[in-house]
């Protein structure tokens, strides 16, 4: 059964390079970012840990723990952290999940038969301290994740969830933001938005982020 946006993450233990994980208690009161490899020593992957390990600051401001899965071996994992540290001029300090029997694999729907019957694809799930699913990203096997954007994305959620305002398209921190069409109480939004806001049509209001 596939994951969908709103479900409750499914708990797992799993031995991982930093010793046996119960998900959930590993989360606690922190996002988390989950995302799958088809295989150590694959070169995407590669890039991808290291890019991983060098945003560490930008995940731990934000109050986010990552854990990468592979279906190789705790060793395995540990002798390709070597090379992903070499390689990417990084400190990988994040766990990675040893997922030899697919449990976490099946449990998240990372096997994709038509892609590859055995490894998993390159998914990512952004996870909120209520142990929600928030976003799920999938990606083929040929192309790097863009981090930029998943900072991005939990920038966005972790802002909306604390406003009655929504993103738009390409926002990034620091610009304006969309107050909610369910808000219309003219004196609730002076409240709530006291930097004001240019109504462009009845539905689309803009209005400076709030937290800024």
């Amino acid at each position: 059964m596939s994951l969908r946006l709103g479900d409750i993450a499914p708990d797992f233990e799993q031995d991982s390079t930093i010793g046996r994980i119960k998900f959930h208690e590993w989360l606690g009161d922190s996002w988390g970012v989950l995302f799958s490899h088809p295989a150590d020593f694959t070169p995407v992957c590669t890039t991808e840990l290291g890019l991983t390990a060098k945003l560490a600051s930008e995940f731990e401001k934000r109050n986010v723990k990552t854990i990468a899965l592979s279906v190789d071996n705790v060793q395995s994992h540990k002798d390709w952290i070597n090379d992903i540290n070499e390689t990417q001029a990084a400190s990988v300090g994040f766990p990675i999940l040893a997922d030899g029997d697919r449990k976490v694999s099946q449990l998240y729907d990372m096997i994709h038969p038509n892609a590859n019957e055995t490894l998993t694809v390159r998914s990512l799930f952004v996870i909120d301290p209520k142990k929600k699913v928030r976003l799920i990203i999938t990606y083929p096997a040929s192309t790097g994740r863009n981090f930029d954007e998943v900072l991005r994305v939990i920038d966005s959620l972790q802002l909306t969830d604390n406003y009655q305002v929504a993103t738009p398209g390409n926002w990034k921190q620091g610009e304006d933001v969309v107050i909610v069409p369910s808000l219309q109480d003219p004196d609730v939004i002076k409240q709530k938005f006291p930097k004001g806001y240019k109504a462009l049509r009845p539905y689309l209001r803009l209005t400076p982020q709030p937290n800024k």
